[in-house]
């Protein structure tokens, strides 16, 4: 099936009813459209290359994660890597992030461990994020490491290889500061670890003792928050700490709290029943900041590709009701190897981005009236009316009016890069 290039005059007549339908609610869509595309989502590299980095080609990931699917055309190098990434950011509207891992360093093929990286060994990548005017968010990387074999880092009992970590931590955090540095806006160096317990434990204080400790000593010099920021993420359960992990959300939530830090909050690492969506507004009331994780889980925390879902639409609307747009950082965090990989990228920042757009064109302000007023009917029925209404034509016209591929005719351009690029990579 060939996907037809949409003709421009559709899509404006399409988008001129839509406006006029969205006015009579009360709706601005250009102001909304004008907001949209100020709203930048960080994409992850691991998605590129199935979370491999450079460092050691084909060991194992380690740590609860596992990558399905053998799709042709994996990214090898950085430059393959930084060259997907073009293609995806050209199909995708607004101007955006990138969140990089330590593991994706560029050493010149030289062997420097983790608590030995530098901003240096990321100038191709800081390069990069530079001619594309965009910014760029970082993770230390507490996996795939001999130092981390048994699952264990932050909170590990050797205290020895405690210190590894959080010296690898403390790097991180200076090479998040020169990114921040480089590109004229904030870094947000993000600390997630895989340490837990399989079975049943029975020393559950001991561990998250030493992990407070082990953060305090990371953190311990201050960072201009100009430069970097710094989240702490939690976890559910992961494969291999089935029973118990140390850094769990009530403990993060705590630290972050008492410490000022950002809480990173990711779709996958709560029970299946819990919402992320919900948990914005309680956790803004007493944090100033926080960082999303945006997936979706399928049965568990297994990071499918973010699809235009009921949770996907609830996230956007809460960041956007409760005026959190400057107070939420948006990233990705997925990996298929099952797809094409850039294609990949597309679709779920596409539907991150089609989602912040249907919460803008709410009619907030009637919604709150009916709210406040108690008319609970009127507010429910105009809920379930906004689902109807055209916000396809104005997601095309937002599409063209960034120069981007309207509708699905960006599948062809991936398809072409496939057969160009990918196709030829073995």
């Amino acid at each position: 099936m060939a996907f037809m290039t949409v003709a421009t005059k559709n899509v404006d007549q399409a988008f001129a009813l839509a406006k006029e339908r969205y006015a009579e609610l009360g709706v601005d869509v250009d102001k909304a459209l004008s907001r949209l595309a100020r709203i930048p989502i960080s994409l992850h590299c691991w998605q590129g290359d199935d979370v491999g980095g450079f460092e050691n080609a084909g060991e194992e990931l380690g740590a609860g994660l596992a990558v399905t699917g053998n799709y042709p055309g994996k990214a090898r190098t950085a430059d393959e890597l930084r060259s997907d990434l073009d293609k995806a950011l050209s199909l995708i509207p607004g101007t955006h992030r990138l969140n990089l891992h330590a593991s994706y360093a560029e050493t010149g093929g030289k062997a420097v461990d983790r608590d030995a990286l530098e901003p240096a060994h990321f100038q191709g990548w800081i390069d990069w994020a530079k001619s594309n005017r965009m910014g760029m968010d970082f993770n230390p990387t507490y996996f795939s490491h001999p130092k981390a074999s048994d699952g264990w880092t932050l909170a590990h009992p050797d205290k020895a290889i405690r210190e590894f970590w959080i010296d690898h931590g403390i790097a991180c955090r200076k090479i998040g500061a020169a990114f921040g540095k480089a590109l004229g806006t904030p870094c947000v160096t993000n600390v997630w670890i895989p340490d837990g317990m399989k079975d049943l434990t029975v020393d559950r204080k001991g561990p998250r003792e030493r992990l407070a400790q082990a953060l305090d000593a990371m953190f311990v010099d201050p960072i201009d928050p100009k430069l970097n920021l710094d989240a702490v993420e939690g976890k559910l359960f992961g494969l291999g700490s089935e029973n118990y992990v140390v850094g769990s959300h009530e403990f993060y939530l705590g630290y972050a709290l008492s410490r000022k830090k950002l809480l990173c909050i990711d779709a996958g690492h709560y029970h299946p029943t819990e919402v992320i969506s919900d948990k914005l507004s309680s956790a803004l009331t007493f944090l100033d900041e926080v960082l999303m994780h945006v997936s979706r889980g399928v049965r568990w925390d297994s990071d499918h590709v973010v699809l235009l879902t009921d949770e996907i639409e609830a996230i956007a609307q809460e960041i956007v009701r409760g005026d959190y747009l400057d107070r939420v950082h948006i990233g990705l965090d997925f990996f298929d190897a099952s797809i094409n990989r850039v294609a990949a990228w597309v679709i779920g920042t596409r539907s991150m981005i089609k989602a912040l757009m249907l919460a803008l064109l709410e009619p907030i302000d009637a919604l709150r009236k009916f709210e406040a007023e108690g008319d609970y009917t009127s507010r429910l029925a105009l809920l379930e009316d906004l689902k109807s209404l055209p916000s396809g034509a104005v997601w095309d016209k937002y599409c063209q009016s960034r120069e981007i591929p309207v509708g699905p005719a960006w599948l062809a351009d991936v398809k072409k890069y496939e057969a160009d690029v990918l196709s030829k990579r073995g």
